[in-house]
């Protein structure tokens, strides 16, 4: 069996230049990406068009990125999922996602561009 390519990202973080940062770094690296401020469009945006990976700040207003995470794959279960952040405490929120069934990879910010380049051409196998 192939590598599935990864053809489009949506990256979601409330803060604006985090979010587009992250859509620049992986537009230079060859993915077509989208960045949204809102979990909310974001979610709306996915029952429409699907993208292969959701890359989601975990602590945000209006929706969390595990909760955000989860709807996503319920309308695109083929969806792959990234979480990041720089709180400690999204560990234990991880973790009852986990419990949940649900297993999505986090990464603590600050990411590297290279570190999270990396880890999204794993995510293709």
């Amino acid at each position: 069996m192939g590598k599935k390519q990864i053809s489009s990202i949506f990256v979601v973080d409330n803060e604006a230049v985090i979010s587009e940062s992250l859509t620049m770094i992986l537009k230079v690296s060859g993915f077509a990406a989208t960045s949204f401020v809102n979990p909310l469009e974001a979610l709306t945006r996915a029952r429409t068009f699907s993208p292969d990976l959701l890359i989601s700040d975990v602590f945000m207003p209006e929706l969390s990125g595990i909760d955000l995470a989860i709807q996503i794959k319920r309308c695109c279960p083929d969806c792959k999922i990234l979480l990041v952040s720089g709180h400690a405490g999204c560990v234990d929120m991880q973790k009852a996602a986990h419990e949940e069934g649900h297993d999505f990879e986090l990464l603590q910010k600050p990411i590297h561009p290279s570190d999270l380049i990396r880890h999204v051409r794993t995510l293709e196998a």
